[in-house]
């Protein structure tokens, strides 16, 4: 912001790099879930072990919530003065 970004422009940057670290990060674990699904047929019950319907539940409720932890930050380095952000550094 002490260059001239807008806050729109701040906040786009924090929460892009955060949700393409959370993208990556889900797109692994379901590779990884989905190659451990005869160990993980053991450990669910009432669902196939390749459900879609649940894999696509917690890659949403897991989006969600890393929306949401890259969002907060991302309000507060976008509200605060840059004047006072390069007087602490």
């Amino acid at each position: 912001m002490a260059l001239g970004a807008a806050r729109s422009e701040v906040l786009r940057m924090v929460v892009g790099t955060g949700m393409a670290l959370v993208a990556f990060g889900v797109l692994v674990g379901t590779a990884a879930a989905l190659a451990l699904t005869r160990l993980m047929a053991t450990l669910v019950y009432d669902v196939s072990a390749t459900d879609p319907v649940t894999f696509v539940g917690a890659a949403g409720t897991l989006g969600t919530v890393a929306m949401i932890a890259c969002l907060l930050p991302a309000s507060r380095a976008s509200r605060i003065d840059p004047a006072v952000a390069l007087r602490d550094e």
